[in-house]
């Protein structure tokens, strides 16, 4: 199998509360865009590589396919939060409002909820399911796991790239260094020493490569060994974030739901201006909630009661989201079945065509035009987009059927 290419995080802008540029947003939605496609082609790969794996230890198998899982459900976790970044750009109109609520967005933990069984594992940062890690927490959480992945499976990148891959190991270790110096008191010596011996690994490693020796067969393993440090380490700071239920958590999860809020808002307006009958889902505000309270089991209460606000809000968003996407979807289908419709012309000219078949196409161009007239209306009924859009395609059907026909004759005579 072909080396897997491998995603490359880019460096989020700003900090949480703060106002990042427009410029730096733009480049970082462009990164995260590309980021997201490429991420989910390599776990595509590695679950394909994994499905082909011999298994020759049942538990190594089972613990390759929860990662697996769990690499798709922290890629989806990433798509999604991508998907609420793009409706508060709104393509560029954005001011200072809009882009503090980007920052936030970036910023903020992500509440994906996990398969029950990701949620009872030991590497999952929560106990109820909900990843508490931001956006590029939960990027470089994913890098870790598909950097194991890789190992594990034999599908690192070419040897001939080893001075990269040197390259990448002293970047992530410097990223694990700073990891460390975060760790709690006592558990930073246990990490340091790790790093220490990372460390020592990587500068022999790449001290006979100067020396002209190959040393492909020991990059493999120091990658895997340095990704999984690198993933405890992610790991071990989200759960101390997710078991430190206080009132600065509750603060930051206010506010990055304020912030998914409205950027729900905006993807509802567009929907309902786009497709009629539009979902009818109340996007709920969690100023209703009131301000954070400060006794810790209020703030126990307060924090259960935004999550229910983040489940409400992820069904309204998959709502809304699904509505414009079934508008797009027709689209397509529609052009599609116009290039269709293009070729068989085509090959009945060819054949010789009459005035029924003039007629027919008549019928067909109406039904295009129809169809196309209705899906391009600010709102589309999508009722009658759907229903034309089907007779459009039963239409097509029946006139590649009847000139599939006499095209079969005509070989015939000859």
């Amino acid at each position: 199998m072909a080396p897997v290419a491998t995603a490359i995080t880019p460096e989020p802008p700003g900090s949480i509360g703060s106002t990042i540029s427009a410029e730096d947003a733009l480049h970082y939605l462009e990164a995260l865009g590309s980021w997201r496609d490429q991420r989910r082609a390599e776990l595509d790969r590695l679950d394909e590589a994994a499905l082909a794996a011999p298994e020759a230890d049942t538990a190594s198998s089972t613990g390759m396919t929860g990662d697996i899982m769990l690499s798709m459900a922290l890629w989806k976790a990433v798509a999604d939060r991508h998907d609420l970044l793009v409706a508060t750009w709104d393509s560029g109109r954005v001011g200072p409002a809009e882009r503090e609520r980007l920052s936030t967005l970036i910023w903020g933990r992500l509440d994906a909820t996990l398969d029950p069984q990701l949620a009872r594992r030991p590497d999952v940062p929560s106990s109820s399911g909900a990843l508490a890690v931001s956006l590029p927490e939960a990027m470089r959480l994913s890098d870790a796991l598909a950097a194991s992945l890789r190992a594990r499976l034999s599908l690192d990148p070419s040897d001939a790239d080893v001075a990269n891959r040197l390259r990448q190991l002293r970047a992530q270790l410097e990223r694990v260094r700073d990891l460390v110096a975060n760790e709690p008191p006592d558990g930073r010596d246990r990490f340091s020493h790790t790093l220490s011996k990372l460390d020592e690994r990587l500068t022999e490693m790449v001290e006979k490569a100067k020396r002209g020796a190959d040393v492909g067969g020991l990059v493999g393993p120091l990658e895997a060994d340095a990704a999984r440090t690198e993933r405890d380490l992610i790991v071990g700071s989200a759960t101390r974030a997710e078991t430190a239920r206080d009132a600065t958590r509750a603060h930051e999860l206010r506010a990055e739901l304020e912030a998914r809020g409205a950027a729900i808002r905006d993807l509802a307006a567009r929907c309902v201006a786009s497709v009629n009958p539009a979902p009818k889902l109340a996007v709920p505000d969690v100023a209703a909630l009131g301000s954070v309270p400060q006794a810790p089991a209020d703030v126990d209460a307060y924090l259960a009661r935004l999550a229910t606000v983040s489940r409400a809000l992820n069904l309204a968003h998959a709502a809304y989201a699904t509505a414009m996407d079934e508008r797009d979807e027709l689209r397509g289908r529609l052009e599609a079945y116009a290039i269709k419709a293009t070729r068989i012309r085509g090959g009945s000219s060819a054949l010789g065509g009459n005035a029924g078949a003039d007629d027919s196409n008549d019928d067909l161009d109406e039904l295009f035009r129809r169809a196309q007239e209705v899906l391009r209306a600010e709102p589309s009924d999508m009722v009658r987009a759907r229903a034309l859009v089907a007779a459009h395609q039963a239409y097509l059907t029946a006139r590649s059927t009847t000139t599939g026909m006499a095209r079969e004759m005509t070989r015939g005579m000859t």
